[in-house]
């Protein structure tokens, strides 16, 4: 009955949350992110190595976009009575082309390859645990490098943990085509969330974050794009998983709500269900819905997909046609399975298929003349504890 691990970097960005470069292509059509979760209150009794691949592919309509395909690696392992290290590798190589105008193809092509890295050491105390992480990544344009630190504590029944994260995270930019040399953007993100135990099949969890940016936020690759260099973004996490007994299943339900000093405001509903089969086998159907509004400073397009310009537009005002921006509603569906072999070796295949529309906003119009986007993920799956 345990909340879900995080998702994996290809399903973790919200269209609201513009992640650096190259992972925002991949990213921008897909689900929004889980808040940093409570850290186990126990040391694994056994190590573990993850292999995954994942397969992205987006598309509007009459044209291909985006293609990336990423292997990874993850290793977690006890160390000594009270510790743990974790860490992982991903090599994922991008390769399409991205909109110039809204839905406009850009004539030039993109291939990217980008190589990333975080390691973590976590201190198991008796009532609750500390871990520190770093990240590093990098790519021909972008290289960025973070640390992390979070802690959790349980009250004295472990029916309740509060737990807290801080992470700092340090960017430079250097585009290809040289629209700015050695740009920067720091960004410090904080979380507090509690987890509370309801009853032997419900447990709920809160998360608040907060995140400063300040810096180089524009898409250098878009001929009309200049950003705020200062970025605030708040967001509150509420999630609760129900255990059926009658099914030996979970109900995993969360509500996310977004905003930040763009005006952006999003909210997102998730559900998934967790079901064990006979031979080791489980399926997780998911299905998600997003809606957001457009930044403030968005451009909205006319018919043929180019921006209208405001009036008294001037070469660097604050402007942005980027459609991850724009105000749309959108869905994502998929399917989980899995498959434990024996006590040792798992594996597992999931599958997810996003669908973004500017019409299928709610709390207010879409934005008009965007063409429907959208995204399919495949993702393979092997796992040994050793």
């Amino acid at each position: 009955m345990a909340f879900p691990d995080p998702v994996t970097p290809a399903a973790a960005a919200t269209p609201a949350a513009l992640p650096p470069l190259g992972m925002a292509l991949l990213t921008a059509a897909l689900c929004l992110p889980l808040a940093p979760l409570a850290q186990a209150e126990s040391q694994p009794e056994r190590g573990s190595i993850t292999l995954k691949y994942l397969d992205y592919k987006d598309s509007q309509p009459g044209w291909n976009r985006i293609w990336v395909h990423a292997p990874s690696v993850a290793v977690l392992a006890p160390v000594g009575e009270n510790w743990s290290v974790a860490g992982s590798l991903v090599s994922d190589v991008l390769s399409g082309a991205s909109p110039a105008y809204h839905a406009e193809p850009n004539p030039f092509k993109i291939h990217e390859h980008r190589k990333a890295g975080d390691f973590t050491v976590t201190r198991y105390l008796p009532r609750g645990t500390f871990a520190l992480g770093a990240s590093y990544s990098t790519e021909s344009d972008y290289v960025s490098r973070g640390i992390t630190a979070q802690g959790s504590f349980a009250s004295e029944d472990k029916n309740t943990t509060f737990s807290g994260g801080l992470g700092l995270t340090s960017d430079q930019i250097n585009p290809n085509n040289k629209v700015v040399v050695n740009e920067r953007k720091n960004i410090t993100d904080l979380m507090v969330g509690v987890t509370q135990v309801l009853s032997p099949n419900d447990i709920a969890q809160l998360n608040l974050t907060y995140v400063h940016g300040t810096g180089y936020y524009s898409d250098p690759y878009k001929l009309l794009d200049n950003r705020p260099r200062n970025r605030n973004q708040t967001a509150m996490l509420l999630r609760w998983n129900h255990h059926l007994d009658s099914t030996d299943g979970t109900t995993r339900l969360s509500y996310r709500y977004y905003t930040d000093t763009y005006h952006v405001k999003a909210h997102t509903l998730t559900a998934e269900y967790v079901q064990p089969l006979a031979s080791g086998w489980t399926l997780t159907p998911m299905l998600r819905f997003h809606t957001q509004g457009a930044a403030s400073f968005y451009v909205e397009a006319d018919g043929s997909g180019y921006p209208v310009l405001p009036p008294d537009y001037a070469p660097g005002r604050i402007v942005s046609e980027d459609q991850r921006l724009s105000a749309f509603g959108a869905f994502t569906y998929g399917l989980k399975v899995a498959k434990q072999l024996d006590k040792d070796w798992s594996m597992d295949v999931k599958v997810e298929q996003y669908q973004q529309n500017g019409s299928w906003r709610v709390f207010g119009t879409g934005s008009k003349n965007m063409l429907p986007f959208d995204a399919r993920m495949i993702q393979l799956g092997v796992s040994r504890l050793f």
